[in-house]
């Protein structure tokens, strides 16, 4: 039986992707910053609940150790992580630094935390949730960008240095997930300058048309199953027919092409 070690469970994407691979019968260490309000994973078999807020070194470091102790780890699977949405200007520090130490340095962490026990036994996989706006930024979210840009730049660099010791690196990017992810992982930042444009590109990503082409935590569990279990020498996995719709456009024209194609969706209205 093989072990993956998953962040942020609680719900959505996670959730969905405990449940896939329990299905799959594999053993799952579920991890939430909040166990103890868990009802439906921990009744699943071969599904162990603990206790994890990636923001927290010391208690990263208790977990690793405890969990390499106890299981034959084969997969890390980052993802913890929430949104912060509104102009950067309105961002106070603490969103800003909050933000960024949970999507960007709470996967470093966790990874390095487990990188001894893939090396020690030659092979083993970290995969990453990151989002298509790892790839391709929309306006309003620069600072999850930076977080998500910075997951991808760090993920294809440490790939590298991984690789000799049979340690394979790879993210999957997702678009909107049909989640509570707007209401409950997404942190807003205000500044009056900006409320009128922010008021109109919040109605583009509200827009019911829209929200048609996002995938279900389900789908996209689907997918982190498939980065998992193909053996495929692939950094990066789209998830989602809108994600791959922006990943298609980015590839195709040019920088300044795609930004004005966004503006036309989110500004231009």
């Amino acid at each position: 039986m093989k072990t993956i070690f998953i962040t942020g469970t609680s719900t959505g994407l996670g959730k969905a992707a405990v449940q896939l691979f329990a299905e799959k019968g594999w053993q799952v260490i579920a991890t939430m910053r909040k166990p103890e309000n868990e009802k439906e994973l921990e009744k699943l078999p071969n599904v162990k609940l603990m206790a994890l807020d990636v923001t927290d070194l010391a208690q990263i470091e208790q977990v690793a150790a405890e969990v390499t102790s106890n299981y034959d780890i084969d997969v890390v699977f980052n993802n913890a992580g929430y949104g912060l949405a509104g102009p950067f200007e309105g961002a106070t520090d603490e969103q800003i630094v909050r933000n960024i130490n949970t999507n960007l340095l709470g996967v470093m962490r966790v990874t390095k935390a487990f990188i001894p026990h893939f090396r020690a036994k030659g092979r083993g996989l970290f995969i990453t949730t990151t989002s298509i706006g790892g790839t391709v930024t929309m306006p309003m979210n620069s600072v999850y960008h930076a977080a998500k840009f910075g997951v991808e730049g760090w993920s294809e660099s440490l790939s590298y240095e991984l690789e000799p010791f049979g340690i394979k690196v790879k993210t999957v990017a997702p678009g909107g997930i049909t989640t509570d992810f707007a209401g409950r992982s997404l942190d807003i930042s205000q500044h009056e300058a900006y409320a009128e444009t922010f008021e109109k590109i919040a109605g583009v990503f509200q827009d019911p048309a829209r929200r048609e082409n996002y995938s279900t935590p389900e789908q996209v569990a689907a997918v982190v199953y498939e980065a998992v279990t193909d053996e495929k020498d692939q950094l990066k996995y789209i998830a989602g027919t809108d994600a791959q719709a922006y990943f298609n456009l980015r590839k195709s024209v040019s920088q300044d092409e795609f930004r004005n194609e966004v503006k036309k969706i989110f500004l231009e209205l």
